[in-house]
């Protein structure tokens, strides 16, 4: 055991858990709504803000894409932070990277180089990988039984600020006229100081912090430092059908609704829905995706994590089916997307609960960082091919891609669940 580590495992004992549990809660869903705000208001005008940068709307999209790479690159960055030193100092830092891209963004914005915007836009990343790392933050000192219910509750506090930071951009832009910055990059101003926030919100409050709190009381023969590393982490993936059933079942489910959902107000567009009307369907999509994860979560320690990604493949597919026949009934299209973000949610939950099941606690959070890497990454990818995808054939070929991606996913998950081994302290 590190020093550091003694030094957190010298106040809490077993009867402190279950206040130390609820404290940790409190402060990582007040962060995490703070964050989610933060993102939402500062993404909602990055497609127009590129544009009138570049000057062209063909590179516009470079900027959301240019913000899940960083995502992606810094996911393992910050795991072998959070391994080494701790979530806290990992968590403070993703959102002060967060907060400075953003400010490069705006600074961007005012000297009109994309190049820079670009830049910018990948730190702006490191905020929503601070967003995702926080769910396995709230599963460090979890009862194994109640581990999904406690990713979940971080989950659903993102639907407070991804429902509000759209409304506040407008706002945001009108705060910054007068003063040579561009309306558009206002909410990127905004997201910086609420990252700031955030950031000091955490370093303050999340004492002690619950990783180091979890390795100092774990059984003794947890508490090697040579099984921390981040070859540890992955050697322990490799390792375990489980773990790699629970990356794969993240990693199609984010890739799959991103894929969607990015193309579909390009197709309900194409058949004459309003922007209102569009942007109705979205947010029916987010709150699929957010506000409904604690229902994810106690399904998931109940029922089991397996059969919970059993259900996201079939919500994933059912949403497939229904958004990729939609054509002109935007009813179908809405009730696709619900669909497809409900799908998202089991499958983020379930995958993240099982991931953090299936691996030694040494090892967590360098396999919770590589499951963020990859899902980013595929997402990411997934994004790009999407707009080549509609522009080739159709959306309606795209959601049957998606949906052929759920394939693999169902048949892993059917053989993992026909070779596990039960484990009294894994609800799977």
């Amino acid at each position: 055991m590190t020093a550091v580590e003694r030094q957190v495992a010298a106040p809490v004992d077993a009867d402190g858990i279950p206040a130390l549990r609820r404290r940790i809660s409190a402060v990582l869903i007040a962060s995490q709504i703070l964050g989610g705000l933060g993102v939402a208001t500062g993404i909602a005008l990055a497609v127009v803000l590129a544009e009138q940068v570049a000057g062209t709307e063909s590179l516009a999209g470079l900027a959301p894409t240019a913000t899940v790479t960083g995502t992606a690159v810094l996911s393992m960055p910050l795991a072998a932070l959070m391994t080494a030193r701790g979530r806290r100092p990992g968590l403070v830092l993703a959102y002060l990277i967060g907060a400075l891209g953003a400010g490069v963004v705006v600074a961007a914005a005012a000297v009109g180089s994309f190049p820079l915007l670009l830049l910018g836009m990948a730190a702006f990343g490191a905020a929503s990988s601070a967003n995702l790392q926080a769910r396995f933050a709230a599963a460090d000192l979890a009862e194994p039984q109640r581990r999904a219910r406690a990713i979940s509750n971080v989950v659903w506090a993102t639907t407070i600020g991804a429902v509000l930071g759209p409304n506040i951009a407008a706002p945001a832009g009108r705060s910054v006229s007068g003063l040579g910055i561009p309306e558009t990059a206002g909410p990127f101003l905004w997201a910086a100081g609420v990252f700031l926030v955030s950031a000091l919100l955490v370093a303050m409050l999340l004492r002690p912090d619950p990783l180091l709190t979890a390795r100092a009381l774990a059984p003794v023969e947890e508490q090697s430092a040579d099984a921390r590393s981040i070859r540890a982490g992955l050697a322990a993936v490799r390792a375990s059908p489980r773990a790699r059933l629970a990356l794969v079942t993240v990693a199609v489910s984010h890739t799959a609704m991103v894929s969607v959902m990015s193309m579909t107000p390009v197709d309900l567009g194409h058949h004459g829905a309003s922007i209102d009307l569009i942007g109705l369907v979205i947010s029916g999509h987010i709150a699929g995706m957010y506000a409904f994860s604690p229902i994810m979560g106690r399904l998931s320690d109940r029922l089991g994590r397996l059969s919970v990604i059993g259900l996201a493949v079939a919500l994933l597919a059912c949403a497939a089916l229904l958004a990729g026949t939609a054509g002109a009934s935007h009813e179908q299209s809405a009730a696709g997307l619900f669909l497809l973000g409900l799908g998202w949610s089991a499958g983020l939950v379930s995958g993240s609960a099982l991931l953090t099941d299936s691996v030694p606690q040494p090892a967590r959070a360098a396999a919770q960082g590589l499951s963020d890497l990859t899902m980013n990454t595929s997402a990411g990818v997934g994004g790009a091919a999407a707009g080549l995808i509609v522009a080739q054939a159709s959306y309606g070929w795209l959601n049957l891609i998606a949906a052929c991606l759920l394939l693999p996913l169902g048949a892993l998950a059917l053989f993992t669940r026909g070779k596990r081994v039960a484990d009294p302290a894994s609800p799977v």
